[in-house]
């Protein structure tokens, strides 16, 4: 599903080097997590993966589905299933949050070549997804994230991830800011996408939310590269002795 090999990535700006030589392979149907401390390379690697502007790859190579992940626009690895949860999602003021589902999805269908849904259809899609994450229809209503709480904020996001049912969903420490009863909710929301033929990559600082997404692998992110990689019990290892024994 996914694999990157030898990556080097720099601000565009500054010319500082993010990432040093970054190795990963996921396959289809597997859950990795990567841990690490502030600084290591964690969210500039889940910006890269989605396209956003700012970064320069100065080496290396990210393979998806077989194709150069690289050569495509940001609109174009959406189509074609990539799906980026973001740390702290952006408010979008004047949007209504069903209005940009619909958008969203239809886009990507137009894309890939297949029809709009009809309204009907769009509907009870997104009701039927919005009752298993506890999200109201009030919310569904409201502008996008507006006046959202840090918990709704990333059950909605979830919700869109469940919606559009992307191929590789990169959660970029989606447990931010989350109590128990909000990360348990999310956690279930992305249980319940966990597919033969969907990959996801979970980035997170702390063990608590590997609690809830049990992940296939769990890998150590040090100083721009992946440094460690073990099973869930790395996870547990991390929680008690910290990153002081992988800082560069």
């Amino acid at each position: 599903m996914l694999e990157i090999r030898n990556l080097h990535v720099k601000l565009e700006e500054e010319g500082k080097q993010i990432i040093k030589g970054l190795d990963l392979t996921i396959n289809a149907g597997e859950v990795h997590a990567i841990m690490g401390p502030n600084g290591s390379g964690k969210s500039t690697l889940s910006y890269v993966l989605a396209g956003r502007p700012g970064y320069e790859v100065a080496d290396g190579s990210i393979s998806y589905k077989g194709e150069d992940l690289l050569e495509m626009e940001a609109d174009e690895r959406a189509a074609a299933g990539v799906f980026l949860a973001f740390q702290y999602p952006i408010e979008i003021p004047g949007v209504a949050t069903m209005q940009f589902l619909k958008v969203a999805l239809n886009s990507q269908r137009k894309a890939r070549g297949e029809g709009e849904l009809s309204t009907p259809d769009f509907m009870r899609l997104v009701r039927e997804k919005a009752d298993k994450l506890n999200v109201t229809q009030d919310m569904l209503k409201r502008p996008v994230n507006v006046g959202f709480s840090g918990g709704e904020k990333k059950r909605a996001e979830i919700l869109q991830m469940a919606v559009l049912e992307p191929s590789l969903c990169v959660l970029d420490e989606t447990d931010s800011g989350l109590d128990i009863d909000a990360l348990r909710v999310v956690a279930d929301g992305v249980n319940a996408l966990r597919s033969p033929d969907r990959a996801m990559l979970v980035i997170t600082h702390y063990q608590r939310l590997l609690d809830y997404i049990v992940p296939d692998k769990v890998h150590v992110m040090s100083a721009g590269k992946i440094v460690k990689s073990g099973g869930k019990e790395l996870a547990l290892e991390l929680e008690k002795e910290g990153y002081a024994a992988y800082a560069a």
